[in-house]
C-alpha cells in the first residue's frame, strides 16, 4: 500500500512533485503504524501501542537549507520501508516545498518570521509563505491537540526545527532556545543537544515570530531551532558531519535512551541576546567581510553597520554577532548581537 501511495517510499519526491498541495490520504503499515499524509510536506505517524511522546521534526522552512531536508527525507523513507521503528507520535514537516524546488531561501517572504500569527498581520495572507505559515501552525495544533497544555504535558512534547545557516560559524552547530517567559531551561534538552553534537546555545530573551517559539509558547513544547552547519546545495553535504544528530533523532523516534550522558554546563557555550539590530532603510550596510562567521566578536567601538545616518558599534567586551544579513526587508532583523551567558540560575 505504501509503495502505491508513496512511490519508492520517497515522501520528499512526492512533496516536490506536488509543491502546492496534496489531498489527504492515510494507510497502515504491516507493523501497525498508522500513516497520514495531511498535505504536501506534512506526514504523521502513530504507533499501534500507547505512547505519551509527541515529536515534531521540521525542515525546509528555508528551501535552500538542504542537509536537514536530506536527514528528514531519509528518516521518513526508512520508516515507510520498515527499517526504522516508530514508538512515539511523530509529525514530519517539509516547510516550504516551492522554495525547496527553487533552491532558494524563500519565494516571497521569510517563512520563519511569520509564525505566532504574524502571517495575518499587516497586509495579511497575501502570499504563499504567509498561507503556509498559518497552515503549519494549524497542523502542529492538530497534532498536539490530544494533550492539554499543562505542566505535565510539556515534558511529552517536542519540536526540533532543523536548519543550516547562510554563513559559517565559529561553532559549526548551534541551537536557538526560544524565550521561555521565566520558565526554567531543561537539563534533559541540553543533554539531547549534546547527543546531537550541539554544544552552543543561544538563549532568546524576547518573544519571536519563529516556528520554534510558536511551538514553545503556544503548545508548551520543548522546542529549538537547530543550526547544523552551513547552507550547501543538494548532493554537496558531507552527511558524516550530521551523523550524531541523525542517530539521536532516530533514537528519539524509536523512544530509546539517547546516548548523551548527564548535562555538563562546562562543555557548553551559552549566549544570550544583548540587542537586535533592525534594518531601518534601504541604505543599511554591514562593515565587515561577507564571509564573516557567526559568533565573531570585535573590540568595543568597532563599527558593525550603518543605516543612513545611524552607526552601530560594538558596545561591550565579548559582544559577538550572529545571523548578519543586510538583504532582509526594511523593518526586519538584520543582525543579532549576543553575549556570554549561563543557565545555572534557572535550570530544571
Amino acid at each position: 500500500m505504501a509503495q502505491q501511495l508513496i512511490p519508492a517510499d520517497d515522501f520528499l519526491k512526492l512533496t516536490l512533485d506536488n509543491p502546492l498541495g496534496l489531498a489527504p490520504f492515510e494507510f497502515t503499515l504491516a507493523n501497525g503504524l498508522a500513516v497520514k499524509v495531511w498535505d504536501s510536506g506534512v506526514i504523521s505517524f502513530e504507533p499501534a501501542g500507547q505512547t505519551t511522546e509527541d515529536v515534531v521534526l521540521s525542515c525546509g522552512v528555508h528551501g535552500n537549507e538542504t542537509a536537514p531536508i536530506e536527514i528528514c527525507a531519509a528518516i521518513v523513507q526508512d520508516i515507510l520501508a520498515g527499517r526504522l521503528v516508530v514508538n512515539v507520535r511523530l509529525l514530519v514537516l517539509f516547510g516550504n516545498p516551492p522554495a525547496i524546488n527553487a533552491g532558494t531561501r524563500e519565494i516571497t517572504e521569510n517563512l520563519n518570521r511569520l509564525f505566532s500569527g504574524h502571517h495575518s498581520k499587516g497586509a495579511g495572507l497575501i502570499n504563499a509563505e504567509r498561507q503556509r505559515a498559518k497552515a503549519l501552525e494549524q497542523y502542529v495544533s492538530q497534532f498536539y491537540q490530544r494533550l492539554p497544555v499543562t505542566e505535565s504535558a510539556t515534558g511529552n512534547r517536542s519540536l526540533y526545527d532543523l536548519h543550516t545557516a547562510i554563513r559559517g560559524s565559529r561553532f559549526e552547530k548551534f541551537a536557538v532556545y526560544p524565550y521561555l517567559h521565566g520558565k526554567p531551561w531543561r537539563q534533559a534538552e541540553f543533554a539531547f543537544l549534546a547527543a546531537c553534537d550541539v554544544y552552543t546555545v543561544l538563549l532568546m530573551q524576547t518573544p519571536a515570530s519563529t516556528f520554534s517559539y510558536y511551538a514553545s509558547n503556544e503548545h508548551g513544547a520543548n522546542s529549538f531551532t537547530i543550526e547544523l552547519g552551513k547552507v550547501k546545495p543538494f548532493g554537496q553535504n558531507d552527511m558524516a558531519r550530521f551523523a550524531k544528530a541523525d542517530s539521536s533523532l532516530r533514537a528519539l523516534i524509536y523512544n530509546k535512551p539517547v546516548k548523551s550522558g548527564a548535562f555538563d554546563h562546562n562543555k557548553f557555550n551559552m549566549y544570550q541576546v544583548y540587542r537586535s539590530i533592525i534594518k531601518q532603510t534601504q541604505d543599511f550596510t554591514l562593515h565587515f567581510a561577507d564571509d564573516i562567521e557567526n559568533f565573531t566578536s570585535y573590540p568595543p567601538g568597532s563599527l558593525l553597520a550603518t543605516d543612513g545616518d545611524i552607526e552601530y558599534r560594538v558596545e561591550k567586551e565579548g559582544e559577538a554577532l550572529i545571523f548578519p544579513n543586510a538583504n532582509v526587508a526594511v523593518g526586519q532583523r538584520a543582525m543579532l548581537m549576543v553575549v556570554p551567558s549561563s543557565v545555572m540560575d534557572n535550570l530544571q
